[in-house]
């Protein structure tokens, strides 16, 4: 009977230990660093969720508008130069016709400040900012060239005893006849005391930079 029971116990003991064994190999193999990408670790300190870093925030690119008084825009290059103005309404030098000195200068790729001056007996300084096109092709008699449209807003100054300053719109084309000449068109719109309004033809001496 003693021996009976002391096999039983012994039997019982090897597979005990042969259990706690399998389970420690087992446990053992599943426990890794955490630095090994692909397994499972069963440790307490990796099972801890790690406060993961924020994503570094992109610089944002501050857009910056190269000012460059005198470049040549998309609508051709600066220039100086005079034209006659025929006036088409109004009282002063825009509006009754005059002698004008006008002038473009670029500024950025779009946007030109063409100031000029009717010279009459009250001479009237002009003063728009520009938006310059890309240059488009005309057909005049089947010749066909290059014109450079423009739109923009500014202010008139009337220089007589009653001195005034009104709003100013123009609008017209540039045309590129080689690289030291531009031909230009345009018409001028001053709202001093009247609406004066000037059509004016000119030509300019092209320059880059000032």
């Amino acid at each position: 009977m003693n021996s009976t029971w002391l096999q039983r116990f012994s039997a019982l003991f090897i597979f005990s230990t042969i259990t706690m064994l399998g389970s420690g190999l087992s446990a053992q193999a599943q426990t890794v660093s955490t630095s090994t990408p692909g397994k499972i670790s069963t440790t307490a300190a990796d099972l801890i969720p790690q406060a993961t870093q924020p994503a570094s925030k992109t610089s944002a690119e501050v857009a910056q508008v190269d000012v460059a008084p005198g470049r040549t825009t998309r609508g051709g290059s600066s220039y100086i130069g005079v034209a006659g103005n025929i006036g088409l309404g109004g009282d002063s030098a825009i509006g009754e016709g005059s002698f004008m000195v006008i002038s473009k200068i670029g500024l950025t790729r779009t946007l030109s400040v063409r100031p000029s001056v009717a010279i009459e007996d009250d001479p009237v300084i002009l003063l728009p900012l520009t938006y310059d096109f890309n240059f488009r092709t005309a057909d005049a008699f089947e010749d066909t060239f290059a014109i450079a449209p423009y739109v923009g807003a500014g202010i008139a100054i009337e220089t007589s005893d009653d001195a005034d300053v009104g709003l100013l719109l123009s609008g017209g084309v540039d045309v590129p006849l080689n690289t030291n000449l531009t031909a230009t068109a345009g018409v001028n719109a001053a709202f001093l005391d009247e609406t004066d309004v000037g059509l004016m033809i000119g030509v300019g001496y092209n320059f880059t930079g000032l």
